[in-house]
């Protein structure tokens, strides 16, 4: 009885309520992303050199991104159909709690000195990267045509905040780490952890009323109810925009990540300490983050082709910085600042182009 009446509730709101919780909720998921970025920097810069310092073997540092993203490819399925069934509120919170349960694995794997156990921990901990990810095309499920570049840069740009502190945090957790007498280079992950468990409790209180299902029970009301949901990949299969929308994020993330995730091994065998790396991924984080709404107001005025197009001519540029020379610092950052902002480019735009391939019933299993 009580879904019954709120979803007669959901379905009877004018469009001035549903603009204030479009509002609310892009707010609630901007200070979701803020918790998550906390996360994202300890486990593609701490976790190669943890996954180093617990096997010994330098030729293992790349597995902590690979296992991320692949922990992440795993638990997007699952958190798509929680969403559908449950909406976002059930779907995200569900995530934070997976990511900070990666995070007991990764400790308790660095005590052992196992890495396979640590492998395994990065990947449950990628389940808060597929939450992140998907938190950005939440953050246009109340969005109309004109604003929905705007929307989700505004939710990817949040992360800049907890993204560009996490790195830096490395040092503090370091000592936080000893003071509690963890292993080395988990400090990190532990508040990444707490930030994970504060977010279970953003998302679960703050997504009320949900937006998914607010805009599923609006489409539902124009749409043929015998008209049959498409499965994510019989989208992809029969709809090119989806297609190449996908193909763009996909190819984008694997060059960033490619180049990004050996970075910390790179400088630490070029003398680097621990707070110069923390600063270099900062500013690449940076790049990847803080200028996402103007890539989005960008992709809504000229299109997303166009500045999908600008970043892969800034994630190019980046190689052809190291290519330059390697050895020095100060290129090998301005390299990942490059990489970054061609991420966001092409992420932001084609992440966009995602969300306007398909209707509102469609999106999530996309």
């Amino acid at each position: 009885m009580q879904i019954e009446s709120t979803s007669d509730e959901q379905s009877s709101l004018d469009d001035q309520q549903i603009q204030r919780i479009r509002r609310k909720s892009i707010s609630v998921l901007a200070a979701g992303q803020i918790l998550g970025g906390l996360g994202s920097g300890a486990t593609l810069t701490l976790g190669s050199l943890l996954i180093v310092n617990v096997s010994g073997l330098d030729e293992l540092a790349g597995m902590a991104a690979t296992m991320n993203t692949l922990g992440a490819a795993v638990m997007a399925l699952p958190l798509a159909m929680l969403a559908q069934k449950f909406g976002r509120r059930v779907s995200l919170s569900t995530g934070a709690l997976l990511a900070a349960s990666g995070v007991t694995i990764i400790i308790a794997s660095a005590f052992l000195k196992y890495w396979p156990l640590l492998l395994l921990g990065m990947l449950v901990l990628g389940t808060g990267s597929a939450m992140n990810l998907q938190s950005r095309f939440a953050a246009t499920d109340l969005s109309s045509k004109s604003t929905r570049g705007r929307d989700l840069s505004i939710v990817v740009w949040s992360t800049t905040i907890g993204a560009v502190i996490g790195p830096n945090l490395f040092e503090p957790g370091e000592e936080l780490a000893r003071f509690i007498s963890l292993p080395s280079f988990t400090g990190g992950f532990l508040i990444a952890m707490c930030a994970q468990l504060i977010g279970v409790l953003v998302y679960w209180v703050g997504l009320r009323p949900d937006p998914l299902q607010i805009a599923q029970q609006r489409a539902a009301a124009h749409a043929q109810k015998a008209q049959l949901r498409r499965r994510g990949w019989s989208i992809l299969k029969n709809t090119p925009a989806a297609r190449r929308a996908v193909l763009t994020v996909a190819l984008t993330h694997l060059y960033m990540v490619s180049m990004m995730s050996m970075t910390p091994i790179h400088m630490q065998h070029q003398g680097a300490s621990l707070t110069l790396i923390g600063i270099t991924i900062s500013i690449h984080v940076a790049g990847m983050y803080a200028l996402s709404p103007v890539f989005g107001w960008l992709t809504d005025k000229a299109g997303a082709r166009t500045i999908i197009f600008a970043g892969q001519v800034l994630l190019i540029t980046a190689s052809i910085l190291v290519w330059i020379d390697s050895e020095s610092h100060t290129v090998t950052t301005f390299a990942l600042l490059s990489l970054g902002l061609g991420w966001s480019a092409a992420t932001v735009a084609g992440a966009t182009m995602i969300s306007g391939a398909v209707g509102i019933s469609e999106r999530p299993q996309l």
